[in-house]
């Protein structure tokens, strides 16, 4: 087993206890919160994060160490919470949906597939806990960015264009899953003991606000990589376009994913697309150099050997491809028993393993297909049907599908769903959020999960929050 310092060891058994409670933060957090910013996987960073700085001005007098405490950040992201492929929204919300089937047996994720969630689930508790984590790391940043002496105007915009997207970007994923939720905007613990849930619609109110002010910021700045690793100025648009549609807010929608249609392109060959030199990747999570090579997505989905599955697709969602359509024949993959007597699909959009020599994969959080059908749906309710069908058409021609029929408003609104349904599955939870702001939850999910209720467009806030924070109450319904 690899040794520690002691100063590393107590900083880490300070970490644990903040994790318990990320948002009524103790006055020794700030001291954590430095921690966690400069603690981390090395290799996912290209510039070393210094060793065992408790100040926390220091970490601001250097771009280099600012650098490191976002990388960090973004390592967290890929590694554990929402956003991880490991138990984040792909596979998780994939089968609370209508995705996958789940064949495992982890109690929690079983709830899940099962719809009979209760509070004390143990991976809600952990996306709720490590997406504020992140939130105060975020916004402990942009407190020191804007404190900062030592940094330019440019290297302080981006650092805090960077973090307000990040603020920004988790929030938007607990206020679709929980509703109404608490939105932090420092990392005063005076402030953070009294943390109430603000309704959702001012919760999307302050998501646009930072993400507005992020793309004010970034906006004009040469990218800090050429790999699409780091936020800019378009992936807070295309997060704005998504906020935008969510809200029914069509020509801000539109005119967004206009903006990142004209600098993006699609990668026609299906086979390519989620390579990490993809053109039409806005923005992607960078794998290991060490492990894992390639993306952790890859590794949970594909199914190596019958029995011993542990998600597959489901019949159902195969059943929705048309004939020819070549994502059923490149991004799904078959595998039978050895006997041959029992077929699975799994999602093959991440086609790397874990033997390769080189990543050659990264995790895509936004790409220009989704730009593509948000600005179709976003003109048809515009009444542009002749826009709406030519976004739509797009999609439909890389697949190898011919053009669609749709003619009327409700049916380009149905065809546009379903090639949302084709186009984005098994990607950061994409189907179920399209069927609980759509309002077809029940009526897909009614027919095929048993424990389905209402109710459940909504996840349990944590009991172990309500506990420690009865302001949070009172309780999503039905839990």
């Amino acid at each position: 087993m690899k040794k520690i310092d002691k100063t590393t060891y107590h900083i880490r058994t300070a970490i644990k206890s903040f994790v318990k409670n990320p948002i009524l933060s103790r006055p020794y957090h700030i001291l954590i919160l430095q921690c966690i910013l400069l603690l981390g996987c090395t290799e996912f960073v290209e510039v070393d994060p210094p060793q065992n700085i408790l100040i926390s001005e220091t970490v601001f007098e250097d771009p280099a160490t600012v650098e490191s405490a976002m990388a960090n950040l973004y390592y967290n992201m890929r590694e554990q919470g929402m956003v991880s492929g490991n138990f984040g929204l792909t596979p998780i919300l994939g089968i609370y949906s209508d995705e996958l089937d789940y064949y495992g047996f982890n109690v929690d994720l079983a709830q899940f597939y099962n719809h009979n969630i209760i509070a004390t689930n143990n991976r809600v508790e952990l996306w709720w806990n490590q997406a504020y984590n992140l939130i105060y790391g975020a916004n402990a940043i942009i407190e020191g960015v804007e404190s900062s002496k030592a940094l330019s105007n440019s290297e302080r915009n981006r650092f805090k264009g960077e973090a307000l997207f990040i603020r920004s970007y988790i929030h938007s994923q607990l206020v679709v899953l929980f509703g109404d939720v608490p939105y932090i905007k420092t990392t005063n613990y005076q402030e953070n003991n009294r943390v109430s849930r603000l309704p959702e619609t001012a919760v999307y109110e302050h998501i646009i606000e930072d993400l507005e002010e992020a793309v004010g910021l970034m906006e004009g700045l040469e990218p800090p990589t050429p790999n699409k690793v780091i936020p800019d100025a378009y992936v807070a648009k295309a997060l704005l376009a998504r906020m935008h549609l969510y809200l029914g807010n069509w020509e801000q929608a539109a005119s967004h994913s206009t903006d990142l249609i004209e600098n993006f392109q699609l990668e026609m060959d299906l086979d390519r697309v989620f390579l990490k030199d993809s053109p039409e990747t806005i923005w992607q999570l960078q794998a290991d150099d060490q492990f894992p090579i390639n993306t952790r997505e890859g590794g949970v989905l594909t199914i190596q050997l019958v029995p011993g599955q542990t998600y597959a697709l489901t019949e159902q969602f195969l059943s929705a491809f048309e004939d020819n359509d070549l994502r059923y024949e490149q991004w799904t993959e078959p595998i039978s028993d050895t006997d041959n007597t029992i077929t699975f699909y799994y999602p093959h959009k991440y086609k790397a393993d874990y033997n390769e020599t080189e990543s050659l994969e990264y995790s895509i959080l936004f790409r220009l297909a989704e730009q593509y059908l948000i600005r179709a749906e976003a003109r048809a309710h515009l009444s542009d049907l002749t826009g709406a069908i030519n976004d739509l058409n797009r999609i439909r021609d890389r697949a190898g599908l011919t053009p669609t029929q749709a003619n009327t408003q409700t049916e380009l609104l149905e065809a546009i769903m379903k090639e949302r349904q084709l186009e984005l599955f098994t990607e950061q939870g994409h189907r179920w959020f399209d069927l609980k702001r759509t309002g077809n939850a029940s009526a897909v999910l009614g027919a095929i999960k048993p424990n389905w209720n209402q109710t459940d467009v909504l996840l349990p806030i944590p009991e172990s929050q309500l506990e420690l924070n009865p302001n949070l109450l009172p309780q999503n319904a039905g839990y």
